[in-house]
């Protein structure tokens, strides 16, 4: 049987002049587990990174191929966004990750970044922006009361 894994918490790091960062302790344990690195990419629908295991990005490109035509506008614009954005990730001996200057400059992160745990994947945001956009969810799911069905016999 496999062994779950779930990037989760929020956590605060410092980053380094050389744009240098720590990956949380857990978050270096899911990778040296099941991986050897992490991928990163500049997320699609927010001002921050998001960042997965391989075998995560693998499972999307196959969403991609069966949710769309081959050809299609649809498929070239996803496939150009996350893959030809997405590079890996090995963190060094004290655990850290050199991200790139475009990857930076889309978070708006400088000294500072938070790692926001999503389950198989995380992302990477700068701290004021993510107290913002927590704010913002938080507002939003207490409004709107969201109900998930769960399987009775499963638990």
């Amino acid at each position: 049987m496999r062994k779950v894994f779930l990037f989760m918490d929020t956590v605060i790091n410092k980053v380094d002049a050389k744009g240098r960062v720590s990956l949380p302790a857990d978050y270096r344990a899911i990778v040296k587990e099941l991986s050897t690195e992490i991928v990163c990419y500049r997320s699609l629908s927010a001002p921050c990174i998001e960042g997965c295991l391989e075998e995560t990005l693998d499972k999307l490109a196959n969403v991609i191929e069966d949710a769309t035509d081959f050809f299609s506008e649809t498929q070239d614009n996803l496939t150009n966004l996350i893959f030809g954005d997405a590079r890996r990730f090995t963190f060094d001996s004290t655990g850290r990750i050199m991200l790139s200057e475009k990857l930076l400059k889309h978070a708006g992160i400088s000294d500072t970044a938070v790692f926001v745990g999503k389950g198989r994947k995380f992302q990477i945001w700068n701290p004021q922006n993510w107290a913002k956009e927590e704010a913002r969810i938080r507002a939003e799911v207490m409004k709107n009361r969201p109900v998930l069905k769960v399987n009775k016999d499963e638990k």
